[in-house]
């Protein structure tokens, strides 16, 4: 009931849905040139709202790429002063927070590790309080609705009028088929207690392999989902973190075009 009550005073600060919206680009940025390959194909195709790129990359163990830091703002800085579209990168602690928006960013998104945090994530929103932002969040790494619905709350907290849950799937033990398990009771359970809060899909994250996303983002149109958080790549078996789950522009184009011609989704 606790959740439910607190839940309401969420529901007007969220960001106007439209149908639908994307938010695409690399796993992470490796070189201004690989950004500036892939956002001018994205910008062309005129389907992408916000160009994503991690600039610093939590990874499980150390010793796998990490991200390139502050020098990847300013290649989303150009990015965005060369294709237009707006930019995205994620945020896992209040440095990362003052360094993005010193920089213009104009979407920072909270990922899974982080909101299951509390404690980080009221960091991060007292950091963002004041700031004229979208913030995503992810869903946390393991099923637990109420810590989402939580981490949302803290942000709306803090003044974010422009906020978006991504559905990016679940952790689990053992061989499975997808990387993360969908469990979609769990957004869907998130619409209803905050009917006017928008939720992109991350079939990425979720597929884990690049042949499942169609798969992925079909049921995600069936479920009524607002739009897609998606990798993409401009040669994505040279990316240098997640190369199996992503696209390239010309497959996202036609994954958009093709398949889903008839929707009212796309």
């Amino acid at each position: 009931m606790e959740v439910q009550a607190a839940s309401k005073k969420s529901r007007k600060k969220t960001v106007e849905k439209r149908r639908p919206l994307i938010i695409a680009g690399p796993c992470s940025a490796e070189s201004e040139g690989q950004l500036l390959q892939t956002a001018r194909k994205l910008a062309a195709d005129k389907r992408t709202d916000f160009f994503r790129a991690g600039i610093w990359k939590p990874r499980t163990r150390p010793g796998n790429f990490e991200g390139v830091g502050n020098v990847g703002l300013r290649w989303l800085q150009r990015v965005k002063k060369e294709t237009g579209l707006k930019t995205a990168t994620e945020v896992a602690t209040t440095t990362h927070v003052y360094e993005a928006l010193k920089y213009g960013i104009d979407c920072l998104w909270i990922g899974a590790r982080t909101t299951a945090n509390p404690f980080a994530t009221q960091e991060i929103a007292d950091a963002l309080r004041g700031a004229d932002v979208m913030v995503c969040l992810k869903n946390p790494v393991n099923p637990d609705p109420a810590l989402w619905l939580g981490a949302i709350e803290r942000i709306s907290a803090a003044g974010i009028q422009k906020i978006i849950a991504i559905h990016r799937g679940f952790s689990s033990y053992g061989k499975s088929r997808y990387r993360n398990m969908p469990q979609w009771a769990i957004p869907l359970w998130l619409k209803k207690q905050v009917p006017g809060l928008p939720i992109l899909c991350d079939p990425s994250h979720i597929a884990g392999k690049r042949e499942l996303i169609p798969h992925i983002v079909r049921r995600s149109v069936l479920l009524g989902f607002d739009g897609l958080m998606i990798e993409v790549h401009h040669e994505p078996s040279k990316a240098l973190s997640d190369a199996g789950q992503q696209l390239t522009p010309e497959t996202l184009e036609r994954l958009m075009a093709g398949k889903f011609r008839n929707s009212s989704y796309l």
